[in-house]
């Protein structure tokens, strides 16, 4: 059976699912083998608290990039002691962050988008590469309107870059639909969220948006690119 039939099977199997109950079913489909992986935004909050509810043998990972906000590791830890689980953190290698700062400096990312993406690629890129080798499935948080580079995505898909399985379970959520759940549920959130922080990446790289800019909008807003760092190349 071909990979596009593969894929076509699991759509099948998911239809009409919830977020839950389809994290359930992979889980069930390939045991050992479903991984997802969190940034500790909303959206990843919320499929945690799916995945600690369920007790799911789904491994929950992060990547530390170095650059990371204070308020991300506070959440970090609240996460693991609310959950009572384990996320395993992922680092880049040292030699590479060594050499890059080496030859675009501290804070080269700044001065073009060919030198943020050596940055993007080093620190979060690689390491993601390392946490998903093996697996069969990748859990993400993203959600169709959060960019137009998402809109078109599909719950289920093939990821070429890393030849796994792509499972999106939230992706045609709304933003009102994921904060009424994160109350409802008491999940905990990153505080710089209530300050216009949207979506929270590195703290050079992330600012507060403006009032009816795209969510998207306050991470690079020095560049005019996709606003991706290559974790969801398409």
């Amino acid at each position: 059976m071909n990979q596009q039939q593969n894929l076509s099977d699991l759509e099948s199997r998911l239809q009409g699912l919830s977020a839950g109950e389809g994290l359930r079913i992979l889980a069930d489909l390939f045991p050992e083998k479903v991984v997802f992986s969190t940034s500790l935004g909303q959206e990843d909050q919320v499929i945690t608290q799916l995945i600690a509810s369920q007790n799911l043998p789904i491994q929950i990972f992060s990547l530390d990039t170095g650059r990371l906000f204070p308020e991300t590791f506070e959440l970090l830890s609240r996460t693991e002691s609310k959950y009572k689980t384990r996320i395993k953190v992922y680092y880049p290698e040292t030699t590479s962050v060594e050499k890059l700062v080496a030859e675009i400096g501290i804070n080269g990312f700044y001065e073009s988008v060919e030198n943020r993406k050596s940055c993007c690629f080093v620190r979060k890129v690689e390491p993601l590469k390392r946490a998903l080798a093996g697996n069969a499935v990748w859990v993400t948080g993203l959600r169709a309107e959060q960019s137009a580079n998402r809109s078109d995505m599909k719950r289920i898909e093939w990821d070429e870059a890393n030849q796994i399985i792509k499972y999106n379970p939230i992706l045609d959520w709304t933003f009102e639909q994921m904060i009424a759940y994160i109350a409802a549920h008491r999940i905990p959130y990153n505080p710089l969220h209530d300050q216009g922080f949207i979506s929270i990446g590195c703290a050079p790289c992330t600012r507060a948006i403006l009032p009816g800019e795209d969510a998207r909008a306050g991470r690079w807003w020095w560049e005019d690119s996709k606003k991706e760092c290559g974790l969801h190349a398409r």
